[in-house]
């Protein structure tokens, strides 16, 4: 099945939440997130870059939960009007 191209707020998603796991990681390696989480630094290295803009949600709940970071108020989502983004509280 081929997948219709990323919508532009599917990759500005993306992007923010990169941003928001990178800044969560601080000093700690790539390894060791990635480890923790039980992914590949590769994987955890395209999604902190927005290379994997749309990450299976259980991936998310794993980085979420060795980062300390809460769905509810850390990561949630805005829907409204096709304006879907990640954000940080």
């Amino acid at each position: 099945m081929v997948r219709d191209p990323l919508q532009p707020w599917e990759i500005e998603r993306g992007r923010r939440l990169g941003e928001i796991l990178r800044t969560a990681r601080g000093p700690a390696s790539l390894g060791e997130v990635a480890n923790a989480a039980g992914i590949s630094v590769e994987t955890l290295r395209k999604i902190e870059t927005g290379r994997i803009p749309t990450p299976a949600f259980f991936t998310v709940v794993a980085l979420s939960r060795v980062l300390g970071l809460s769905l509810d108020e850390d990561l949630s989502v805005d829907a409204r009007a096709g304006d879907v983004k990640w954000r940080a509280s």
